[in-house]
């Protein structure tokens, strides 16, 4: 889900809600604009926005919780990277094919999630990555231990990359958004009313198209954060590739 696209279209319903509000209410007699409409108006646009600031708060939380699991998950493969990388050197210069199998997947990894030029493939279950992993595994498994220490390392390696592979996959889970597209519809719809309401009551003048201007651009971002945070790998607020770079960094010392 492109994050950019939903606040776009967040912006434009929520002035043209205004914009139909303003309209609407030259069109409507004047009998259908006095106080009692009015304050019911008030009364049912404020159920609405306390729906409304209810269901952007839980967004906003749940967005969050999402972008700390991914980078926290993000962490946590770091260090089963360094540690199988340690495992492989205590073993000696019999793991010297894996160690090499190792850094150059994870230089492959950076540099499609987080590349240089282009855009970025964050699918980490990709073919490609898939059968780099299963190729690691392989060449771990085919080492043959000549005492008790190359065995416990070995079978060290083994547990360690089982732990990998669960992390790449759990990290799958938030290549795209969780938030069902309905949902943010019947947001929108929500937003767009509330629009209504304020333009069918407020008066036209600069001051009153900068105030409404301003507060459909708020609603807007806080529409493209939620969704960004609830993609780190693809959004603009992305998860910082430092733990991985430095995991980089520390392979084959």
């Amino acid at each position: 889900m492109n994050s950019i696209v939903v606040a776009l279209l967040t912006f434009g319903c929520c002035l043209a809600g205004a914009a139909f509000g303003m309209l609407l209410r030259g069109m409507l007699p004047k009998r259908h604009l006095c106080d009692g409409t009015k304050e019911t108006i008030q009364l049912g646009m404020g159920l609405i926005a306390a729906m409304v600031a209810l269901v952007l708060g839980l967004l906003v939380a749940a967005a969050m919780a999402s972008f700390d699991q991914h980078r926290q998950n993000l962490n946590e493969l770091a260090t089963n990277i360094v540690q199988l990388d340690r495992a492989l050197a205590h073993y000696g210069p019999a793991a010297a094919q894996p160690r090499l199998r190792l850094r150059e997947a994870v230089a492959d990894a950076i540099e499609r999630i987080w590349p240089t030029g282009g855009v970025p493939h964050p699918e980490l279950t990709s073919e490609r990555m898939t059968s780099e992993a299963e190729a690691l595994y392989s060449s771990i498994r085919a080492l043959a231990p000549s005492n008790d220490m190359e065995r416990a390392l070995q079978s060290e390696s083994l547990s360690t990359i089982g732990e990998l592979n669960k992390t790449r996959w759990n990290l799958t889970q938030h290549v795209d958004t969780t938030i069902p597209p309905v949902f943010l519809a019947l947001l929108i719809v929500w937003l767009t009313i509330l629009f209504v309401s304020f333009g069918l009551f407020s008066p036209v003048n600069p001051t009153v198209m900068v105030t409404l201007l301003l507060c459909a651009a708020s609603v807007a971002g806080a529409m493209l954060m939620i969704i960004d945070l609830d993609q780190p790998s693809t959004g603009i607020v992305q998860i910082s590739n430092a733990p991985l770079v430095h995991a980089l960094d520390q392979l084959g010392r």
